[in-house]
């Protein structure tokens, strides 16, 4: 028979402190903390942990002294770490929480990680750990679904590098204006107005992508977007076009919808980038330094 034994205990067995124990069991799912106490979960009990009584110290749980600690990545009524979301997509914890602060759901603390505005609407609920104070965030199950994170997750391990666009009307501006401007950093672009941008972005040093998908569930691309800070850029070129026109409309509500930060440019904007440009991405704690000489160089060519 099996011999069972406190958590303190098989953590001593295993050479561990036993807050570390208890914190491995907390994330694998079999126990979870309610104000100072621990309960054991159904995944705890199918572990074949069970509750002690001790006249001296109250209630506690014991577990087989051979226990396995497995990973759940679901589990019924409880919310996920990024540990369990890894589990489930096959990264590590660390590659999650880039993805997700990427995103925009969490964002980087002192140590550990804070839920955004976006990843509270998504069902972000921040934790800390209570050993260290260590902040952290846990998520629905529904966040295995979210198109969003897929959609992330896919590109970041090149599992949809054939993906295309289900937005009729994003594909169709696509092929009517293909990207066949070079940038100085090798983006093809659209225009020489989002060449001129792309260019002032690389010259300054400042890391963008070209047409990201925005993290909502509408098909959503911006011009480009900048990690450092979570800022959007879109240049408005077409205005005379009444279709242009709806379409900018509709990513305007969108941008405001979701309270992303956006920095919008016209034609104007573009042929004065390094007077506008250091404005607004000052706004957003982004400094810009770059050489006008250089750029003004690029732009000839």
């Amino acid at each position: 028979m099996t011999a069972k034994i406190s958590t303190s205990q098989l953590a001593k067995a295993r050479g561990l402190a036993a807050k570390a124990l208890f914190n491995q069991l907390a994330d694998a799912g079999y126990i979870t903390r309610d104000n100072d106490e621990w309960h054991l979960t159904e995944v705890g009990k199918n572990a074949q942990g069970e509750y002690k009584q001790s006249p001296k110290f109250g209630q506690y749980i014991v577990w087989p002294d051979s226990l396995e600690i497995v990973e759940q990545p679901e589990f019924d009524g409880k919310k996920l770490s990024a540990t369990q979301i890894s589990t489930h997509f096959k990264l590590t914890s660390q590659k999650i929480n880039q993805i997700l602060d990427e995103l925009g759901w969490i964002n980087k603390a002192v140590k550990g990680w804070k839920v955004s505005n976006s990843g509270l609407r998504l069902g972000g609920v921040q934790k800390e750990d209570f050993r260290t104070g260590v902040p952290y965030v846990v998520w629905d199950e529904s966040v295995l679904k979210n198109s969003s994170l897929i959609h992330s997750v896919n590109e970041i391990t090149g599992a949809n590098a054939e993906a295309k666009s289900t937005d009729n009307s994003v594909s169709n501006f696509r092929q009517k204006f293909e990207a066949k401007q070079r940038a100085a950093d090798g983006h093809y672009v659209r225009s020489k107005a989002e060449m001129l941008i792309d260019n002032w972005l690389y010259m300054a040093g400042i890391v963008h992508a070209y047409e990201r998908k925005l993290p909502i569930e509408e098909d959503l691309y911006c011009d480009f977007y900048l990690p450092t800070g979570k800022v959007y850029i879109e240049f408005w070129g077409l205005e005379d076009d009444p279709k242009y026109a709806d379409r900018k409309k509709v990513k305007q509500d969108l941008y405001a919808k979701y309270g992303f930060n956006l920095i919008e440019l016209n034609d104007d904007d573009v042929q004065n980038l390094d007077d506008v440009l250091p404005r607004m991405l000052i706004k957003f704690d982004i400094k810009a330094y770059k050489s006008f000489i250089i750029q003004k160089h690029i732009a000839s060519k």
